[in-house]
């Protein structure tokens, strides 16, 4: 009876069975699904309480018209920030996101989709959807049980909303959390098309690509979603659109004097902090700037109280390119910055702050886009290398982003643009 049901959820909970999920730092995944049972269980009842419940009361938030449009759907500031220039150069769009989803800086600047009867549904899929994926994937399901109950019912409610509104088609710029997901199926159920604009460097990790168009940035994100499984629709390569307007930016100066570190929640905080401090004080006369990643609520006040040479940088005023445009050269980890950085002609240095599940997450190492310190050591030889002779590198990018050296470098907004109208406009000559 509830096959079907159990299917679309393992779908849309793809990622959360990978076992990169699983592999994340204890602390940065127990935030995300704590570790102990009782916890879990306790945030599922306050999850109940305090957004299920009473989302069932809450007055509908006023929209614009969302009629036919083309909706902008995110999940996040960064997705907001890698559609927008859709909204400015595409009529009839519109951002839509769920109706508790936490979009940052840009939350009063999206339409809300009501998840009144989210409860219902999670009411009366939950325990059929858990045993069959304990069916499935065993006791991942009791360690991420809580995820799963407050991943159900979003297909049923997009579904609702779908059919009342009647979307031209929806662009997505994140496919792999669990709304989007749920979108996605939703709009597929109901031949809506469907577009994805990647916007950060993927991983093998997620899930096949099931939309009508993709708008990816390289052959690198091709071959990577090729090894998750079969590629459903177009695909073009069309650089990164959010970068644009960034290339005159490009940094060609010829030595390091701005260094920037920046974060990522698989980052250990103690030997995240230490390195901060031993580089600031190893190199007083260089000036460092942090950035955590977006989602990163640990405290890090320490950074600006370290000394005259250490700044901060906040995710939630300044964007990554308006961060790197003030940088010669990039300290992380496992962070897509890398390749944002390279198309700045910033080089980066692969540092893992303290013991991790993970080693170049992202192939950037192997494929000689960054250059890698294995030890504190080893980063204090490279910075003072780079602090005398800066090299070029954004040509390296070029596996990364389609457009690096074409005539159509800086205009991958144009490109997304062009291969939009063009298929929106096939798809209303010739409906699925």
């Amino acid at each position: 009876m509830f096959e079907k049901t159990i299917q679309r959820y393992a779908n849309i909970l793809h990622l959360r069975f990978q076992p990169t999920f699983a592999a994340m730092p204890a602390a940065t995944l127990n935030k995300i699904s704590p570790g102990s049972f009782p916890k879990r269980l306790l945030k599922i009842n306050l999850y109940t309480l305090g957004r299920l419940i009473p989302n069932i009361f809450s007055l509908s938030q006023k929209n614009e018209d969302l009629h036919s449009k083309t909706w902008l759907y995110v999940v996040s500031q960064n997705n907001y920030d890698a559609l927008h220039f859709l909204k400015d150069q595409l009529t009839g769009t519109a951002f839509v996101a769920g109706q508790n989803k936490q979009i940052g800086r840009y939350n009063k600047q999206v339409n809300r989709l009501s998840l009144r009867w989210k409860f219902l549904h999670t009411a009366r899929y939950f325990l059929p959807v858990f045993f069959g994926l304990y069916k499935k994937h065993g006791n991942k399901a009791i360690r991420f049980f809580d995820l799963i109950f407050i991943s159900i019912g979003y297909y049923e409610a997009y579904l609702k909303h779908l059919k009342k509104y009647q979307p031209k088609a929806i662009v997505f710029a994140n496919d792999h959390n669990d709304d989007s997901r749920a979108m996605l199926l939703a709009a597929n159920k109901l031949n809506i098309p469907t577009v994805y604009i990647q916007h950060a460097t993927v991983s093998t990790a997620f899930p096949p690509l099931e939309f009508r168009l993709s708008l990816l940035e390289g052959q690198d994100a091709l071959d990577k979603y090729r090894q998750c499984g079969p590629v459903q629709g177009k695909v073009k390569l069309i650089g990164m659109p959010k970068a644009d307007k960034f290339m005159q930016f490009r940094n060609f100066k010829t030595m390091v004097k701005k260094v920037g570190i920046a974060g990522n929640l698989m980052d250990n905080y103690e030997a995240l902090k230490a390195t901060i401090l031993q580089l600031v004080k190893q190199f007083p006369e260089l000036q460092f700037t942090f950035r955590p990643h977006p989602g990163d609520a640990r405290d890090f006040s320490f950074v600006q109280q370290t000394g005259q040479n250490a700044m901060f940088s906040s995710p939630k005023s300044e964007g990554a390119f308006e961060f790197l445009k003030n940088q010669d050269l990039i300290v992380a980890a496992e962070s897509s910055i890398h390749l944002e950085a390279a198309l700045l002609n910033i080089p980066g240095i692969y540092f893992r702050f303290g013991a991790s599940n993970f080693y170049d997450y992202y192939g950037f190492v192997k494929t000689g886009l960054i250059t890698e310190a294995a030890t504190l050591e080893a980063l204090f030889a490279l910075v003072q290398q780079y602090q005398q002779t800066k090299p070029n590198v954004y040509q390296k990018a070029a596996y990364y982003n389609a457009t690096i050296g074409t005539e159509n470098e800086g205009k991958s907004d144009a490109l997304a643009v062009q291969y939009l109208q063009e298929f929106l406009q096939k798809m209303l000559s010739f409906p699925a």
